[in-house]
């Protein structure tokens, strides 16, 4: 395949998708507005923080795949990708200790103050009466919002540090995360407000998305102790800025920051804060994956997901439906002959029965398969029949969900 780079990845990944036969092209200067001049031909892309607008998915011709490497993925027109049949894959979990790591040392630092004394001793400054000021961390409650990865990495590592840790009970979550989560000794409360109220230490982990933006309001802060910490590590916008700085100065509220909403998107260049000037803040450059070792585990990621989507199984896809639409699901028991799922399809389109998704698995001795075969709408007895007919069909199954 022809694999476009349009971020830098370390050179070991490149040499694996090159011994794989890969056409590898490296272009890390190439921004949004560049990309569509460069993606002709281009079968598989991969990006960090570039973004892939609806003009570049447009100029693609032969694109498939774009991978993000890393978790987040707001920096790719998804809805476009998604009408055009391009898979836009993640590569989730690989920084999340690197992020983990952060969100401990930026809650250390709040309660040390690590960076102003660091600053004083850097001017000749010796305050110790000053900086041995301290509340500590033992025994203290941290509410984790956002139970992913990352999330329940900061857990294990808060409960470490002997932090109580509660997180908002959902029904919907996983039994990995549930079991990962109880190991942990997290508790589980019944809704934000308790959460809020309860925790001296409030760390968020939530995806970008319109539902997160400004999550964490005027409201949210109000719920939150006097002097309480918020930690945030995801996403800039999900915090309103003007909000908290007038909590920190009414109500002496605490941040350790990682991202800001109007940060610049390239490596280096003048941002001017008033957040990040606040004194009651310890922060840095949105750099919580930004480890040897977490950029090495996303690159091997990366290159997992284009060898996933080369074996015709792709992984951690995030615009595909999650459950696809569908009235009825065929399961036909075949012999293994060319032709024969040829002749299936062609009964359900002249009855206009669309196939939501479809698998074929060949029996041992490759005498026999089955085709699994999702549909949108409930087949006839006669439809059922007319496959049944075929010659090399054995036997026709319907279930409805």
């Amino acid at each position: 395949m022809k694999v476009l780079l349009a971020d830098s990845l370390p050179e070991a990944a490149v040499q694996r998708l090159i011994t794989a036969g890969d056409e590898v092209i490296v272009r890390p200067e190439l921004s949004e507005h560049d990309l569509p001049g460069a993606i002709a031909g281009v079968e598989a892309l991969v990006v960090r923080s570039t973004k892939v607008s609806a003009q570049a998915i447009e100029a693609a011709d032969k694109l498939g795949i774009i991978v993000r490497a890393g978790a987040g993925t707001n920096n790719i027109n998804c809805e476009s990708a998604a009408g055009v049949g391009i898979l836009v894959c993640n590569v989730p979990g690989r920084n999340a200790l690197a992020v983990a790591e952060l969100t401990l040392g930026l809650l250390i630092s709040i309660d040390r103050h690590i960076a102003d004394a660091t600053a004083d001793l850097r001017e000749g400054a010796w305050n110790k009466k000053a900086y041995s000021k301290s509340d500590g961390l033992f025994g203290r409650t941290m509410g984790i919002i956002g139970l992913g990865d990352i999330g329940l990495a900061v857990a294990e590592r808060a409960t470490a540090f002997g932090l109580d840790v509660l997180v908002v009970a959902k029904p919907d979550r996983e039994p990995q995360s549930l079991d990962r989560a109880e190991r942990a000794g997290v508790t589980f409360v019944a809704d934000l407000a308790t959460l809020l109220s309860s925790s001296d230490i409030v760390s968020l982990h939530v995806p970008g998305a319109p539902d997160t933006k400004g999550l964490v309001d005027a409201a949210f802060l109000a719920q939150m102790k006097d002097r309480a910490v918020l930690l945030n590590t995801s996403r800039g916008d999900v915090v309103d800025e003007t909000a908290l700085i007038d909590a920190m100065n009414t109500r002496g509220l605490r941040a350790g920051l990682d991202v800001f909403a109007n940060e610049p998107g390239i490596g280096t260049g003048e941002f001017r804060s008033e957040l990040a000037r606040h004194p009651n803040v310890a922060a840095t450059h949105h750099i919580g994956a930004s480890t040897t070792q977490a950029q090495n585990a996303v690159a091997e990621g990366t290159v997992d997901a284009i060898e996933a989507y080369r074996r015709g199984h792709p992984v951690d896809c995030v615009n595909l439906e999650p459950v696809p639409a569908r009235a009825a699901t065929l399961s036909i028991r075949h012999r293994d002959r060319v032709g024969v799922l040829a002749a299936i399809l062609a009964i359900l389109r002249t009855a206009q029965l669309n196939v939501s998704t479809m698998k074929n698995q060949v029996f041992a001795g490759s005498k026999a398969a089955v085709a699994t075969i999702d549909v949108g709408h409930d087949p006839s007895a006669e439809i059922l029949a007319e496959i049944q007919a075929l010659n090399d069909v054995i036997n026709v199954a319907v279930t409805r969900p």
